[in-house]
């Protein structure tokens, strides 16, 4: 299968950044050119998504997971430290536990261990409904507004519009079947990287019994509650985000 789509910029230890549901590489632009000083950054492109939008997307965080270990593989990346955004935060968590020895420091942001969260702010049945009445761009707009806590006002809010209506609607549509048959809290045991989980805690997406469930079921694991933020810490408090996690990562693991 065709390699998903990387946006890579530094030099030193891998750092990889894999994106969340209706986003792609560019949600971390300025995650990149902080980091790039200290870390040879890899941004994937998910298939169905970004840059990789030609791509028919996977319907299991399982084969998300594997695709992008593979394709890193390929690229000649065997060890790396891993962060992961939201859905983004379901497959690194599975990376993690598939090849515990290639990762080496782990960070859960705005991400919990299962896929049908009881409390999100919407079903994920309606936001497939939701899908089909209203088409790609109105659902991208709508739940964009649900990252911030300035909704359409924040900065980032249009950064966001412009990634996810990149997206395949297959890719859509695919990814919230392969939240419903996900469930990582068994597979928390099976990672063996330091980690730390990363949350706003103004989130709509994940309110609080998912970062803690994370934080309580992976050994090694530390906590970062932001204070003033949703579900988009990077984009709301970048210099705040940037902080923790440089605070976080040895250059040299």
């Amino acid at each position: 299968m065709e390699s998903v789509v990387f946006e890579r910029q530094g030099k030193g230890f891998p750092l990889v950044l894999v994106h969340g549901y209706l986003a792609g590489s560019g949600i971390w632009q300025e995650q990149i050119a902080h980091f790039k000083n200290r870390f040879d950054v890899i941004a994937p492109n998910m298939p169905g998504f970004g840059l990789s939008a030609a791509l028919k997307a996977p319907n299991s965080i399982f084969a998300f997971a594997k695709k992008i270990l593979d394709d890193l593989l390929n690229l000649g990346i065997e060890t790396f430290h891993l962060v992961g955004h939201s859905m983004g935060g379901m497959v690194v968590q599975t990376m993690a536990a598939l090849a515990p020895d290639r990762v080496k420091y782990l960070v859960c942001y705005g991400t919990g261990p299962v896929g049908v969260l009881p409390n999100r702010f919407e079903t994920i049945e309606a936001s497939r409904q939701r899908l089909a009445i209203d088409g790609l761009e109105n659902t991208v707009r709508r739940i964009a507004a649900t990252w911030f806590r300035d909704g359409e006002n924040a900065q980032g809010y249009q950064t966001c519009v412009d990634l996810g209506v990149q997206a395949s609607m297959q890719a859509a549509l695919a990814s919230l079947e392969a939240w419903e048959s996900w469930d990582g809290t068994e597979q928390m045991k099976k990672i063996k990287a330091q980690s730390m989980v990363v949350w706003g805690d103004s989130d709509r997406s994940y309110d609080w019994s998912q970062p803690e469930a994370l934080w309580r079921g992976i050994l090694n694991c530390s906590l970062a509650v932001v204070p003033g933020c949703a579900h988009n810490v990077h984009m709301e408090k970048p210099k705040l985000f940037h902080a923790i996690l440089d605070d976080f990562l040895p250059t040299v693991p």
